[in-house]
């Protein structure tokens, strides 16, 4: 990763990308070979890199009697940040007006914004977040979204994001991964991306399994089913022709449309479709 980079994370339930995550964090050991974070190695009993790292890994967690400020306070105590960092996360994530509140009465989206204040305050170099934007409304979400560009953007922070709202994602990163069944099958960059968003026709047509090896026999190079109808890939310009291969066999054609592959069509097509 580099410097000043959001990298995403993506990957279904059970990928892998918390086990990456804890591994980097020091929490497990990896079965084999080495982790590096900040340029030193990741042991047992390691610290060295921890000071110049923030994270939130799975949930949004704090001392449950403690007030939001008091949470904050142990943290600058942790991490030796400056006694001006408390207020300046508690503006910064919006906690104002619940600086006071003891954690355990904060909805979940307020204990996700402290979480993230606890992550922030000591200014560090690399963000480990794990799902960071759960619980938060709408509105929470577009905050944290320029919150980290302006991290990044601004200061050089590196920003290493695991997420399952692939449009978010979108909006956000400058590069992706993408895990599946513990390996990394895939990387690719902001423009890599736009090109991997493939135009593509999609047919309504009876029979659809007949219409796809019609197609197929035709020159069509791709034929897709989803949901009871077709994705045509490469057909661009074809549409005329496409028409007439169906319609000539006797086809019921209900609607042809052109649309195009976003992201979570590409993991979804990656990692074996919907489960």
């Amino acid at each position: 990763m580099r410097r000043g980079e959001i990298y995403g994370f993506l990957g279904r339930n059970g990928a892998g990308k918390t086990t990456t995550i804890r591994m980097l964090l020091g929490l497990i050991r990896p079965s084999g070979g080495d982790v590096e974070v900040l340029g030193g190695r990741v042991r047992p009993g390691t610290t060295a890199p921890f000071a110049r790292v923030g994270y939130l890994v799975e949930s949004a967690s704090a001392y449950p009697n403690l007030t939001v400020r008091e949470n904050l306070d142990v943290q600058r105590r942790l991490t030796r940040a400056p006694r001006a960092a408390v207020a300046e996360v508690i503006e910064l994530l919006r906690l104002g007006g619940l600086a006071e509140r003891r954690a355990r009465v904060l909805s979940l989206g307020n204990k996700q914004r402290l979480s993230l204040a606890r992550a922030l305050l000591h200014r560090p170099e690399l963000l480990i977040l794990d799902e960071p934007t759960n619980a938060l409304d709408p509105a929470g979400i577009v905050e944290v979204r320029e919150l980290l560009r302006s991290r990044a953007g601004e200061e050089g922070v590196t920003v290493f994001v695991s997420s399952h709202i692939l449009t978010e994602i979108a909006h956000l990163v400058d590069r992706i991964g993408i895990m599946h069944e513990g390996r990394l099958l895939e990387e690719l960059d902001r423009d890599q991306l736009r090109v991997e968003e493939r135009l593509y026709v999609e047919v309504g047509v009876a029979q659809p399994a007949r219409a796809a090896t019609l197609l197929a026999a035709a020159g069509f190079a791709r034929v897709e089913q989803a949901g009871g109808r077709l994705r045509v890939y490469d057909a661009q310009g074809r549409v005329p022709e496409l028409a007439r291969v169906l319609v000539g066999a006797g086809l019921d054609v209900t609607e042809i449309t052109q649309a195009r592959e976003d992201l979570e069509a590409h993991f979804l097509r990656l990692t074996g479709g919907a489960q």
